[in-house]
């Protein structure tokens, strides 16, 4: 049986805009906070020696009843089929992601235990973790490895035009992370429409967008909890 030691809390309420991939937005910043049958310091001894950390967590929005054994990748446009073992998929016959992310900082004396300030993460606010492990670039990394069919999307970026009078109204420390996140097109790839509006919620406020001609252009910041306009 697994046992959620942890939870994860970022700026992104729901999936719509979190990176595909963890790592691709080093700005992003995250906290891990444990369950209080998980928040013994000894747990963490030597922790602070490992800059990155694996995270073992749940898809908990993607719980299915019954799994396929192909996918549609979204970054392959969502028409073709892999199996399902070839991708990152979170519709999997276990609902078990995996991610490396930064450690930024330790805090072992907080009133809510020991916290871990993460950077980088792909996951859900609120987002259950199962496990955590150093990651050791002397056996986890191998550059010469293969990428498969995720080397078609791995260079693929926007320009993004943020205007100053929305950009504003984002907080200045979420302003580098906001622009990392919309310059890796949150859109489906197999949607195209340039006249569509787009909108995800991004540390409380609701960002919206036009694409067109590998340009975002933003055209709106609103209060998340009620769309108001600043």
């Amino acid at each position: 049986m697994l046992h959620t030691i942890a939870r994860i809390y970022g700026v992104f309420p729901t999936k719509f805009g979190i990176p595909r991939q963890s790592g691709l937005v080093d700005e992003l910043r995250s906290r891990i906070l444990f369950a209080p049958e998980y928040r013994d310091v000894s747990a963490f001894r030597g922790l602070e020696g490992y800059s990155h950390i694996w995270l073992l967590w749940e898809f908990s929005e993607a719980k299915r009843d019954t799994w396929s054994p192909t996918v549609r990748p979204p970054r392959l446009g969502g028409n073709k089929r892999v199996g399902v073992f070839a991708t990152r998929s979170p519709f999997r016959p276990n609902p078990i992601g995996l991610s490396v992310v930064r450690l930024e900082k330790i805090e072992l004396h907080t009133p809510d235990g020991p916290v871990l300030h993460v950077c980088g993460a792909d996951l859900m606010d609120g987002t259950p973790i199962y496990d955590i492990k150093p990651y050791l670039p002397h056996i986890d990394s191998h550059p010469e490895a293969a990428a498969g069919f995720s080397l078609q999307a791995a260079e693929h970026s926007l320009t993004v035009v943020f205007p100053e009078h929305w950009e504003k109204y984002v907080p200045e420390e979420h302003r580098a992370a906001l622009n990392a996140v919309l310059a890796q097109d949150p859109r489906p790839s197999y949607q195209s429409d340039p006249e569509r509006v787009y909108g995800f919620v991004f540390a409380g406020l609701e960002v919206r967008f036009t694409v067109q001609d590998e340009i975002l252009t933003v055209c709106g910041v609103g209060i998340a909890s009620d769309c108001r306009e600043n």
